[in-house]
């Protein structure tokens, strides 16, 4: 095998002696190899022009930026390309210089006999190297090695057939009693510490993972195994990627976090669901944005009458209706750009579309940025704004109201924390004056929604680093969207009035760790990337409470949700609250936090010592 730094002059050499062997044996062709000798002189001394012009013009075609064993179609292309333009070159020079003894056939058999033996070549080298180093010919398709079990594999290898785009060379399977079996034509060639030497035997760089029986700690094992070795890891769709049209069977993608972090495919009550939504108008407030837009999808599944589409941002707003018109052209939608705040807009959108079902999921969530002289903002958007959509749709006759909270509304210590809780005590107040039913959900944070950590540490990682954290020992309970959206629909559909429910957030993760796992899927190091630790940011807990403790919540007939124990609300509360909120006057974020204490007893603000004077606030709010 050749060193890499000569693969290129090799290449080059081959197509140089090709150009001129093609020229002369052209001559042989048109002569019936018994050439005159003036012509067999003429063609001699025209190599001495022909071979400089198409080594000058060959690699202005990229023809040796590949490597000769991943020969492929685009490949075939460039050598086409390049030997029409040194054809056209030829006759040129030919015709302006009237070079004398040189056939205008030769000049039309050349560059078919050139395109032959480049092109030719090229794939008979990989043909010979597939056949050598895998036992067959494998013409199509960038080479991988499968980690997965034996019967795993069967299915995995045919939904690969289907596709040009890869071909697995190899099978990592722990079994040692499978060493050495073939499955689908396919060798299985050992386990996961043998990986990096097969690689380097096969001259793979790519590896599927496949282990979607596995624990997470097996699949993390398998991904930390192929970075160690320098490979790629790749992942296969999940069974919530096919359902929901986000990705075809086997179409590999590169490995996610979510794939590392344990999380269980959620079971829905799919029958439940159906008559919840199907056939029905649904509207969905916040629909752009990352939470609101996967409701969406996931309402899509059920079969709606209509999906109405109610967003502020124009952009999010035209994004999530140019894909539904482009992947769900079969689910109509009604898009309807409005503020929550604007009750003669949310009336309209509900007199206009009469919705059995509201899911309110437009907000402020960024914590920092809402204890940022935005404070007063949160409210009227997060408090107010849920006033006027749960008012809107209780007064047109909207069957279920679901409004989408947050676990930082639990002894909230930041702004949007105890907004939140406050858009939940208005709900509850209201379920006591009307037959709407009001549903709360609570989930954590949610990977890769706007505003999160994830899309922070992807752009850092992508800007070369640093990565920062805000503290080493900071953690949090992490869900996927898809996985969050789909609990909030079993929410509503079970809910009979006025519940609170919290999702079960599996094991806390520590946000140091994400950085680091989410540096090795970039196929960087620490070294390459490092981590800063920049301090704990305004209203933000070093510890996120856990909702799922028995002692706060009941069971509900679904494994991963429960319902909380959240105190009543006082039937005087909601007109003093809606009086306070819709005062003239802004008050500044110190006034706002100290009124926040005497609508939401339990909210308790990181470093305001301001509060601690305040009768019955928490000594350690500080």
């Amino acid at each position: 095998m050749l060193r890499p730094g000569l693969r290129v002059p090799v290449a080059i050499a081959h197509d140089i002696v090709a150009v001129g062997l093609a020229w002369l044996l052209a001559y042989g062709l048109r002569f019936n190899f018994d050439i005159p000798e003036v012509f067999w002189q003429a063609a001699l001394y025209s190599l001495l022009w022909l071979v400089p012009l198409y080594a000058a013009l060959l690699p202005q075609f990229g023809l040796y930026r590949g490597i000769w064993r991943f020969a492929s179609l685009d490949d075939l292309q460039r050598i086409v390309l390049a030997v029409a333009a040194g054809a056209v070159l030829a006759a040129a020079i030919k015709l302006m210089f009237r070079v004398p003894y040189v056939p205008r056939s030769v000049l039309l058999i050349h560059p078919l006999l050139l395109l032959v033996v480049m092109g030719g070549s090229r794939f008979a080298y990989r043909s010979w190297k597939e056949l050598h180093l895998y036992g067959g010919t494998r013409l199509v398709g960038t080479p991988a090695l499968l980690v997965a079990s034996a019967d795993t594999a069967i299915g995995v290898l045919r939904d690969l057939s289907r596709s040009a785009e890869w071909q697995v060379v190899g099978i990592i399977d722990e079994n040692p009693k499978r060493r050495g079996a073939v499955i689908e034509r396919v060798r299985v060639l050992g386990s996961v510490e043998e990986m990096a030497a097969w690689s380097r035997r096969l001259e793979v760089k790519h590896v599927i993972v496949a282990l979607p029986e596995s624990s997470a700690a097996q699949r993390r094992q398998a991904v930390e195994a192929v970075n160690a070795a320098g490979l790629a890891p790749l992942m296969l769709p999940t069974v919530e990627d096919l359902l929901c049209g986000r990705a075809a069977s086997g179409a590999v993608r590169r490995v996610e976090l979510e794939d590392l972090l344990g999380r269980e495919p959620v079971t829905l009550d799919t029958e439940g669901l159906r008559g919840f939504l199907q056939g029905q108008v649904v509207m969905v407030t916040g629909a752009g944005g990352s939470i609101g837009a996967e409701l969406c999808r996931q309402i899509a599944r059920f079969g709606p009458r209509l999906l109405v589409l109610f967003e502020l941002n124009e952009f999010n707003l035209y994004r999530i209706a140019e894909e539904f018109r482009e992947r769900l052209p079969h689910t109509p939608i009604a898009s309807m750009i409005g503020d929550v705040r604007n009750a003669r807009r949310v009336a309209e959108a509900m007199q206009r579309h009469a919705p059995a079902v509201v899911f309110h999921a437009a907000a402020f969530k960024h914590v920092p940025l809402m204890e940022e002289s935005n404070a007063w903002e949160a409210l009227q958007n997060n408090v107010l704004g849920t006033w006027v959509v749960a008012g809107e749709a209780a007064a047109a006759g909207v069957r279920t109201f679901v409004f989408i909270s947050t676990d930082k509304a639990v002894n909230p210590t930041s702004v949007m924390g105890a907004s939140k809780r406050l858009a939940e005590m208005v709900c509850q107040a209201m379920q006591a004056h009307t037959a709407t039913r009001f549903e709360m959900v609570r989930f954590g944070n949610v990977l890769g929604s706007a505003g999160s950590v994830i899309p922070k540490f992807r752009s850092q990682i992508a800007r070369g680093g640093p990565v920062t954290v805000t503290h080493p020992d900071m953690v949090r309970y992490f869900m996927s969207i898809p996985e969050a959206a789909q609990l909030v629909l079993q929410a509503g559909c079970m809910g009979r009035g006025g519940e609170i429910f919290v999702m079960d957030m599996g094991e806390p993760v520590r946000i140091v760790d994400l950085a680091r796992d989410m540096i090795r899927l970039s196929g960087l190091t620490e070294q390459q990337v490092r981590i800063e630790f920049s301090g704990l940011r305004p209203g933000e807990k070093l510890f996120e409470e856990l909702l799922t403790d028995d002692e706060h919540t009941r069971p509900t007939p679904h494994r991963k949700l429960r319902i909380a124990r959240a105190r009543e609300v006082d039937p005087g509360w909601l007109e003093a609250l809606l009086r306070w909120l819709r005062q003239e006057r802004a008050p500044d974020d110190a006034e706002v936090r100290r009124e926040l204490k005497r609508w939401v007893p339990e909210y308790g603000p990181i470093g305001a010592p301001e509060l601690r004077a305040i009768p019955g606030g928490r000594a350690d709010a500080a």
